[in-house]
C-alpha cells in the first residue's frame, strides 16, 4: 500500500502556526509556576512592570499558595483582571503620568518591609517606559523628550536603557535597593538580545554595571542634545546606580521564565512536525531592520539555489531586536520595515514566503504585530499603485501591507520575547 501524499503546504497558515507556537511558549500561564520562590514567614508583596505584567500577575495568583497583594503596571490594552494584585495601564513606548504615578506607588509598597517579607517582582519588556520615575530634579517631560529622541535614533535597546537608567529613580537596581532588607525574587520574561538581566526593563532589581559616562557617550554618539536639566543630571553623576556587590542587593534573586530562544525552539518543533526543516539563525540578531533583511534574503536565496544551510522545504527562524533610524514620516514598526526591505531584497523570488512580527502583538506603536511577505508582494503593490522603495524610504511599511491585506493583526498577546522572523523556502511543485 502506498502512503497518501501530504497535502500541499499553505505558506501563510504555516507561518502563522509557527508564530503562535512561539508566543505560546512564552505564556506565563505555562512557564511561571515552576519558578516560584518559597513563601515567607512575613508578607508577600508583588510589584512589576511590562507588557506581560498583568498575565504574569494572573499566573502568580493562580499558583501562589498563600495571601499576596501588590501592584503591576502594563501598557494600555494589555490589562487582565486579577484578584489581589492591582493592575494599572500606562503609556508605551513613551512614558506618561500614569506610569510615573505607578512607579512612585511601587517604591512606596516595597519601602519599609522587613527581613521576613518577600517581594516578587514581575518584569517583562516595556517596563522601562511603563515604570517611569524621573531622577530627583527631572520632570517627566524631560524624560519623554530624551526617550522620543532615542526611539528615532537607531540606538540599540541596551544603549537606550543605559540612558534611561541614569535618568531614573527606580531603574538600574534602585527598586531592589529600596526593597532591602526584604527578600526579593524577580521573575522575568526576556525581550532583549542575550537575555541580559541588566537590560530587561532597564534592570530595576539587579546590579547595574553601566555608568553615567556611558550614558553621556550614547547620547553624543547619536547626536542627541537632551534638555538642559537632563544634561546637567548626567554630567553631575551625583549618585551612581547600585553596582555588583552592593549589600542592599544581597538578598535579590533573578529567574527567567521565558526567553526568545525557547520561543524559537517551539516554532522549530511545529515546523518539524509539518515536514519542514527548521534552521535557527539566532535569537539575538540586532542591526538596522533593512540591513538585517538583506542578509536574510541572501540566506534564503542560498537555500533555494544550493540547499544550504538546508534544502527546501526549509524555514529560517530568528529573533532579537532590530532597529530603525527614522528619517521619513510614514507609519510602521521595525518588523514591518524588515518585511518590506526583505520583499525588496528578494525581488519576487519564487517559492519564498516570510512573516515578521513582534511577539507582544504590537509592532512599534501600530495596531498590527507585523506583516506577511510572499513572492507576489511587490507585483501586487505595483498593481495597487504603491512604490515599495518609496514607502521604505519613508519608513511607511504599514501603508503598503495594509493596502495588500498582509498585516498580521493579533491584538496584545500578554507576553513579549521580542521579534519573531520566519522565512519559508519551499521546493517547486512537481509535474
Amino acid at each position: 500500500m502506498t502512503r497518501a501524499a501530504a497535502p500541499p503546504l499553505d505558506p501563510r497558515a504555516f507561518l502563522d502556526r509557527l508564530f503562535r507556537a512561539a508566543v505560546g511558549a512564552a505564556d506565563p500561564a505555562r512557564t511561571l509556576a515552576r519558578h516560584l520562590p518559597s513563601p515567607p514567614t512575613g508578607r508577600t508583596v508583588v510589584v512589576g512592570a511590562g507588557k506581560a505584567a498583568a498575565s504574569m500577575a494572573r499566573a502568580l495568583e493562580a499558583a501562589w499558595p498563600g495571601p499576596l497583594s501588590g501592584l503591576v503596571v502594563t501598557a494600555y490594552g494589555h490589562a487582565l483582571p486579577c484578584r489581589g494584585i492591582e493592575v494599572i495601564e500606562a503609556g508605551h513606548p513613551v512614558p506618561d503620568a500614569a506610569g510615573e504615578a505607578a512607579a512612585r506607588r511601587i517604591l512606596g509598597l516595597v519601602g519599609g518591609l522587613g527581613p521576613d517579607d518577600l517581594v516578587i517582582s514581575l518584569i517583562s519588556g516595556g517596563g522601562s517606559a511603563l515604570m517611569a520615575l524621573p531622577a530627583p530634579g527631572l520632570s517627566l517631560a524631560e524624560k519623554q523628550a530624551v526617550g522620543r529622541a532615542l526611539l528615532r535614533s537607531g540606538a540599540t535597546i541596551a544603549e537606550m536603557n543605559c540612558v534611561r537608567k541614569h535618568l531614573s529613580a527606580i531603574k538600574g537596581g534602585r527598586l531592589a535597593a529600596a526593597a532591602a532588607p526584604a527578600r526579593l525574587v524577580t521573575l522575568a520574561i526576556s525581550d532583549v538580545p542575550g537575555d541580559d538581566p541588566t537590560v530587561i526593563a532597564s534592570g530595576p532589581t539587579v546590579p547595574d554595571p553601566s555608568t553615567f559616562a556611558e550614558a553621556r557617550a550614547i547620547l553624543a554618539r547619536y547626536g542627541i542634545d537632551p534638555p538642559a536639566p537632563a544634561r546637567a543630571h548626567l554630567e553631575a553623576a551625583a549618585e551612581e546606580t547600585p553596582k555588583p556587590g552592593d549589600p542592599r542587593l544581597a538578598r535579590a534573586g533573578f529567574a527567567l521564565i521565558a526567553t526568545p530562544q525557547a520561543a524559537l525552539e517551539a516554532a522549530a518543533g511545529v515546523a518539524r512536525e509539518a515536514g519542514v526543516a527548521p534552521v535557527i539563525l539566532g535569537d539575538s540578531i540586532e542591526g538596522e531592520a533593512r540591513e538585517v533583511a538583506r542578509v536574510m534574503a541572501a540566506i534564503a536565496r542560498q537555500a533555494a539555489r544550493f540547499g544550504q544551510p538546508a534544502a527546501p522545504p526549509v524555514v529560517l527562524l530568528s529573533g532579537g531586536e532590530t532597529t530603525v533610524t527614522v528619517k521619513g514620516r510614514g507609519r510602521g514598526g521595525r518588523n514591518g520595515e524588515f518585511a518590506l526591505a526583505l520583499a525588496l531584497a528578494l525581488g519576487g523570488a519564487p517559492h519564498t514566503f516570510a512573516l515578521a512580527c513582534d511577539t507582544d502583538g504590537i509592532d512599534g506603536t501600530e495596531d498590527n504585530a507585523g506583516a506577511f511577505v510572499g513572492p507576489d508582494t511587490l507585483a501586487r503593490a505595483a498593481a495597487a499603485g504603491i512604490d515599495a522603495r518609496a514607502r521604505l524610504a519613508e519608513n511607511d511599511s504599514h501603508r503598503l501591507f495594509a493596502a495588500l491585506g498582509d498585516l498580521v493583526v493579533t491584538g496584545p498577546t500578554f507576553t513579549n520575547v521580542n521579534d519573531f522572523r520566519a522565512i519559508l523556502v519551499v521546493a517547486p511543485a512537481g509535474p
